[in-house]
């Protein structure tokens, strides 16, 4: 919650939250005085896995004139208010779904697909979806928060703009089961369920729904849906490698990395975001095109469907150099939605035994922004023991805790589709 308490000012500086364990309340401390203070002039007051009896007193006596108040994990008697109003319900799933149909105008159908979203991203445990939560309580009944706009719109509904547009992409997703096995997936998401959506286009991508979303989406956007890249948090690259000034040239030959000696660049031991950053098996491939100055990023990587089946996936983003050397900017075309990244080569290892990558994005047509992070090695296991150290401090560049990596499975990786066009080249200053 502490970590939470810093990455909710990367979405709004306005918002402040201050984190208390319930200890300070079995003991003469200054804390409990600055709590009370805090509790004076809080709107929001979130109760995390309190059970224990004294503090469940303590707090029903200090918090009366707190406007919201919602527990998650905690004891059944503490009671949830929720503008200014207690609930007789103590379930979190109806205190959530009480909440969203305020924030969807109570359109009951509409509502209750983002009650189940929102109460599985609590689950999930993680810092992105645990501050998704507090958005979504704090755009109800506290402020508006503008990264939520698009909570509020009707899914696949807007059918004029479908129909009057992209007749023909529809009725050929409607006749293709993969392509229609998706949209009844997606239809299921709210928009900014990032994890389940993007499950949902990995399972069943197929030529008509590339179709579908690049006519629905990226061409018409009929969702009315949008999105900018994070600018927060920014995060510095490395200035130095072997000892020289970081250039263009050798931040690129850098992502090229092991690429040549092997037969990719890197491969991902770990990633910080939930809905990209968890598949199996996945290899990076990075290479200079043909054309001058083209440069290009390919990763395959495994996805379980749906379904159950292990499919392989492979993308292709343009690479640009921005200013400041080891920034770069990514652009891909997936599925027929057009997604930018800001990329940044955060550290890698004079031996190229590891390295580390930070990105922020943005989906556009789909209104998705996020980021996310990716520890590579040759070999995808973790550098030895010796360099957690500075494995740690990289990632606190980040705004990122160790604990917060997704450990990507690399132990059943046969065939996968690798290889990179002919007449590419790859490294132009160092040598691996």
């Amino acid at each position: 919650m502490l970590h939470t308490a810093n990455r909710i000012k990367w979405v709004d500086e306005g918002i402040e939250m201050h984190v208390f364990g319930d200890k300070i309340l079995q003991s003469i401390e200054p804390g409990v005085e600055h709590l009370k203070k805090e509790l004076v002039r809080a709107d929001l007051l979130v109760i995390v896995a309190v059970s224990n009896q004294d503090s469940i007193n303590w707090i029903e006596m200090n918090s009366k004139n707190v406007p919201n108040v919602v527990c998650f994990d905690s004891s059944t008697t503490l009671l949830n208010k929720l503008g200014g109003s207690t609930l007789q319900t103590r379930s979190e799933r109806n205190i959530v779904g009480k909440l969203v149909s305020t924030l969807q105008g109570n359109k009951k159908d509409e509502s209750a697909e983002v009650v189940r979203t929102v109460s599985e991203a609590w689950d999930r445990h993680n810092s992105d979806d645990i501050r998704f939560c507090l958005l979504v309580i704090i755009n109800a009944y506290v402020r508006p928060v503008p990264i939520l706009k698009n909570l509020r719109s009707r899914g696949f509904s807007t059918l004029n703009c479908m129909v009057k547009n992209c007749g023909s992409e529809i009725l050929n997703c409607l006749l293709d089961p993969n392509c229609r096995k998706a949209l009844q997936c997606l239809n299921k998401c709210a928009p900014t369920d990032q994890v389940c959506n993007y499950r949902c286009i990995a399972s069943y991508e197929s030529p008509n729904l590339a179709a579908f979303s690049l006519c629905v989406l990226q061409k018409n956007n009929c969702l009315g849906l949008d999105a900018e890249i994070p600018t927060k948090p920014y995060v510095h690259p490395m200035s130095l490698f072997r000892g020289e000034n970081l250039t263009h040239e050798v931040a690129e030959d850098l992502f090229v990395g092991w690429l040549g000696k092997l037969k990719w660049s890197w491969r991902v031991i770990a990633g910080q975001n939930p809905a990209y950053d968890q598949f199996p098996c996945q290899y990076q491939l990075f290479y200079r095109g043909k054309a001058k100055a083209s440069f290009w990023y390919e990763p395959v990587f495994q996805v379980r469907t749906l379904d159950g089946k292990m499919v392989w996936r492979r993308r292709l983003y343009r690479v640009k150099r921005d200013k400041i050397p080891g920034t770069f900017y990514f652009t891909v075309l997936d599925n027929g939605v057009v997604s930018r990244e800001f990329w940044t080569i955060v550290d890698v290892c004079d031996d190229l035994s590891w390295g580390l990558f930070h990105y922020s994005g943005a989906a556009r047509a789909a209104g998705q922004s996020y980021t996310g992070a990716v520890l590579v090695s040759p070999t995808g296991n973790y550098p030895s023991e010796k360099e957690r150290g500075k494995l740690i401090s990289s990632l606190e560049k980040c705004g990122i805790k160790e604990w917060e990596l997704y450990d990507v499975d690399n132990s059943c990786c046969s065939n996968p589709s690798l290889g990179i066009p002919e007449g590419s080249s790859l490294h132009h200053k160092i040598k691996v």
